[in-house]
């Protein structure tokens, strides 16, 4: 059985809720990668900051992001998965809730991050192909 540990990559890092935007995106650019699990004081998972989000949620309407903080930008109900959970099962929330990077948490504790990338690396091309049609056809049509 294929787990979320497995197809994860590891050194994902938080970035806390009262770190500014600009910082985000220098931490962004060090390790990389194009989302930050946002946490709170006490780690606890508390949403997911995208270098769109600072983009088109922050610069874009005017605003400094030396001023704005992560926390500002959290939304919704952060989604994430434990390590031990089956293939089925990430695709699953990744599908459901129509997102691209899922947190993995083992213990309380964010381990790594899932990505398309890593679905890219790791899964069939059958797999690959009904997870990008479900979240991205039914992201389009929201557009629409």
């Amino acid at each position: 059985m294929t787990t979320a540990k497995d197809i994860m990559h590891r050194g994902a890092q938080w970035i806390p809720a009262h770190e500014t935007l600009d910082r985000a995106a220098q931490l962004m650019r060090e390790l990389g990668v194009g989302a930050l699990p946002i946490s709170d004081e006490n780690e606890r998972l508390c949403g997911i900051l995208t270098d769109r989000d600072i983009v088109v949620g922050c610069v874009a309407e005017g605003r400094d992001p030396a001023r704005v903080t992560a926390g500002d930008m959290a939304r919704g109900t952060p989604r994430w998965i434990d390590a031990n959970a089956d293939i089925g099962d990430v695709l699953r929330e990744m599908q459901e809730y129509q997102i691209r990077r899922l947190p993995v948490i083992d213990d309380k504790r964010l381990v790594g991050m899932i990505s398309e990338s890593d679905l890219v690396r790791h899964l069939a091309d059958d797999q690959i192909a009904s997870w990008a049609e479900s979240v991205y056809a039914k992201s389009s049509a929201r557009r629409a």
